[in-house]
């Protein structure tokens, strides 16, 4: 085709957390989703890593934005300036000079999005230049990027524990067959590590801090399978007299501070199996259940699940990007996939 340049295809997985695009079976970006604006003018000044420096450290002049909230579009100018800067760093990386008019995009989105949460990120991406924009549930992108065969009549199960929404679904003949997805992850597992600091040490620490006190000794259970993390040292000022102190937070104390999210989790697992026909089923107790997303990533989740559910738990390759791989995998084939929303 002579214009085929002049035709590009990405996939992105729109997270709460993280932005992932894909393109050519590659990532070309992994950012953080968050934006800064300027407050006199409502210009977008940084977007990605460099607005996250700015984030909880910001003047008066200056806001951050996180645009998606438990997974969907919070802030749609946001959300379009983030997606049109996203892609214009992808585009810039390939060919600087080069506009390009035709924008074949794959997105993915909460299975328990409504309507109006559709049309946002549907929206939001053709007003950042996409032209022909299909969406995915995540699920089901999550299954693709572990390379399960979703289109035979096998069930297999997924749970997604991502940013905003933990998604989890029962799949097979290409379809949804039982899906939930609540709005207890990642952005809520930090929201606990914050509230047990105050309550327990007395520190007030921020969004930042408590994310790094997650990937530092994130667990869910007291005694983890191989090497214990470190115990991490947090900083921060005492809530009575606004001293300087600090805290050693181990990863049994991270453990008790999440179990009541986890249990959460746990709960919504059970859900989605007691209506899980009886066929299906049987195919869930021989294959396992896959854990995806960042959550995956917490030490010890796939015994704790194993132990209360007597299902075997299998934490995917590279549980971060699943989605994104996915999405990728719905974009080269968006011909032959039916589960796949225009």
């Amino acid at each position: 085709m002579a214009f085929s340049f002049l035709n590009q295809e990405i996939a992105i997985d729109l997270g709460t957390a993280n932005t992932v695009i894909y393109q050519n079976d590659q990532i070309v970006l992994d950012e953080p989703s968050i934006v800064a604006i300027d407050n006199n003018t409502g210009k977008c000044i940084a977007i990605g890593h460099k607005a996250k420096l700015m984030h909880e450290r910001n003047n008066s002049g200056i806001r951050t934005v996180r645009p998606l909230r438990d997974g969907v579009i919070a802030d749609f100018n946001a959300a379009e300036m983030m997606i049109r800067g996203f892609i214009k760093q992808v585009n810039n990386r390939r060919r600087p000079h080069l506009f390009n008019p035709n924008l074949k995009v794959v997105v993915g989105i909460p299975s328990g999005s409504t309507e109006v949460e559709i049309r946002a990120v549907r929206d939001s991406t053709e007003h950042a230049g996409g032209r022909d924009v299909y969406l995915i549930y995540e699920p089901m992108a999550s299954a693709l990027g572990l390379g399960l065969e979703v289109e035979k009549p096998v069930g297999n199960m997924v749970c997604d524990i991502g940013g905003g929404t933990t998604e989890i679904a029962v799949i097979s003949l290409g379809g949804l067959v039982v899906q939930e997805s609540i709005r207890t992850a990642g952005d809520v597992f930090t929201a606990d590590i914050q509230q047990y600091m105050r309550q327990q040490h007395n520190i007030r620490v921020g969004e930042t801090t408590a994310e790094k006190v997650k990937i530092a000794v994130g667990a869910v259970i007291p005694d983890i399978d191989g090497e214990e993390p470190e115990p991490i040292i947090v900083r921060g000022p005492n809530l009575m007299t606004a001293h300087p102190v600090e805290a050693t937070v181990t990863h049994q104390e991270i453990a008790h501070c999440l179990d009541k999210s986890i249990a959460k989790i746990e709960n919504s697992i059970m859900h989605v199996l007691e209506n899980t026909p009886p066929e299906l089923y049987s195919d869930i107790v021989e294959n396992g259940i896959w854990l995806t997303g960042g959550g995956a990533q917490l030490r010890g989740l796939a015994k704790r699940f194993t132990d209360k559910v007597n299902i075997k738990f299998h934490v995917g390759e590279d549980p971060l990007h699943a989605v994104a791989r996915g999405t990728c995998d719905a974009l080269k084939n968006t011909d032959r996939y039916s589960f796949l929303m225009r």
